[in-house]
């Protein structure tokens, strides 16, 4: 998979600038949930909310951790973008599908409701793909790939 990520790709800004929403979004859910949550326990199941969706003290620390790598790497670039968006992508990915398993349970560690979970997804998967999309190199690198790709090489 990773021997055919497109190098210099055309929609690479617009890939960073999604990326960077995204980012934005989590960073300001996570601030949002922090000042909503406070003085709540870490692991509360309350009513604490954040631009629509619930969270509680620990969603919102680690939604603060998120955005802010995502914004930071999407800022300095040079491929540091693609490695993070692409694990941080993953991580929403698999915390949106654990939680939709154990939302109705006490296990539900984050306050996720299906809501969350959706949005979770959505997040995952614009990151995941600016990825897959904003890999820098040479000229020279962008044309092997093609060539690779088109199998001409």
């Amino acid at each position: 998979m990773a021997s055919h990520m497109p190098v210099n790709h055309s929609l690479r800004p617009l890939y960073r600038g999604l990326a960077l929403l995204a980012g934005l979004f989590v960073l300001a859910f996570g601030l949002l949930g922090y000042l909503d949550s406070q003085g709540e326990p870490l692991l509360n199941q309350g009513d604490a909310s954040a631009l629509g969706l619930k969270t509680n003290p620990l969603f919102s620390y680690a939604s603060i951790g998120a955005g802010a790598a995502v914004l930071l790497a999407t800022l300095v670039g040079r491929n540091l973008d693609r490695f993070i968006d692409m694990w941080v992508g993953a991580g929403f990915l698999l915390v949106g599908t654990a939680m939709l398993a154990l939302m109705h349970t006490d296990s539900n560690v984050l306050n996720f409701t299906m809501a969350t979970c959706i949005v979770s997804y959505l997040i995952g998967s614009v990151l995941f793909t600016a990825g897959m999309y904003v890999k820098v190199g040479s000229a020279a690198k962008a044309v092997a790939e093609e060539k690779h790709r088109h199998g001409t090489a």
